[in-house]
């Protein structure tokens, strides 16, 4: 019998469906909008995409979306400015700045420079160390969408054995401390990990985010463990045609969903998560700021 997929495209909607109730109750009873606010540096393709998508959503579910699209060679200083205005505009209540920022500009300068309350992707330095020590934090979007997912699946992950494969800031470090929150035993495995396989097969959850596609097959995996796949890569596909591509994730997914009591696809698993949470968190992000009981559900 197969591994169980874990739709995130449907769990996506869903949080979308809840995120407009909760803005639309806020606007009813407290006459109060949420806005983000969405910087984009330059006309990096995917990037663009992405923006586009964004904005969309966000009107979707009822709330402000405010978009600064700024040219390629943007000097860092009118970039801070910017960021200093939106800081300062009362109808911002989320300000996400689009990576990678062209190379002439200091990400983790410009990352910092936002206000840690309007941080909504959880990657400033005061939401790191407030979620590495257990407090209120903005929570980054592709963790927390996992975590909602496993949430989900098992109920309590009180004493699961967790192994979380990479350890990038974006993802790999943050997830193990929503782990570790939840009492799950966390192990963060990466490219210098001794024996990842038998590292691996201890695991009753697998989150794999390396970015190396089909990095982890079927047989690192234990039986019935649940695998949560974050990679998206695009690999050659030449049975689709010349030239055609296709997107894996870090799993072979074959060979894990024959052995995973449960697994997320690529597409349609991680990835829809992380714009869902993101609204998710200006919604927080609004209620906290205007002192209403944040909505239960939409964060860590």
């Amino acid at each position: 019998m197969g591994a169980r997929i874990i739709d995130g495209k449907a769990f996506a909607a869903e949080l979308r469906g809840q995120v407009a109730d909760h803005v639309a109750r806020l606007g009813a009873e407290h006459g109060i909008i949420p806005g983000l606010a969405v910087v984009l540096v330059g006309e990096d393709p995917a990037s663009q995409v992405y923006v586009r998508s964004k904005g969309r959503m966000t009107v979707e579910v009822g709330m402000n979306s405010y978009e600064h699209r700024l040219e390629p060679d943007t000097s860092e200083a009118d970039l801070l400015a910017l960021i200093a205005r939106l800081n300062a505009d009362p109808k911002v209540h989320g300000i996400l700045v689009q990576l990678p920022l062209p190379g002439h500009l200091d990400e983790d300068l410009v990352i910092n420079a936002i206000d840690p309350a309007k941080d909504v992707d959880g990657f400033h330095v005061s939401n790191v160390g407030l979620l590495g020590t257990g407090q209120k934090s903005m929570v980054p979007c592709t963790p927390l969408g996992c975590l909602m997912m496993l949430r989900a699946h098992h109920g309590s992950l009180s004493g699961m054995e967790a192994v979380v494969i990479g350890r990038s800031n974006i993802v790999g470090k943050p997830m193990a401390q929503l782990l570790l929150g939840d009492s799950c035993t966390v192990t963060i495995a990466h490219s210098r990990t001794r024996d990842l396989p038998d590292v691996v097969r201890r695991a009753d959850i697998v989150v794999a985010a390396v970015g190396r596609p089909e990095m982890v097959p079927g047989d690192w995996i234990k039986p019935g463990a649940t695998v949560i796949d974050v990679g998206i890569n695009r690999i050659d596909a030449p049975e689709n045609g010349a030239g055609k591509t296709r997107l894996v994730g870090d799993c072979h997914y074959d060979s894990c969903a024959e052995i995973a009591g449960a697994i997320t696809p690529v597409p349609g698993g991680v990835g829809p998560m992380t714009i869902a949470c993101l609204l998710a968190n200006t919604v927080t992000a609004c209620c906290r700021a205007n002192n209403v009981p944040e909505p239960e559900g939409l964060t860590a």
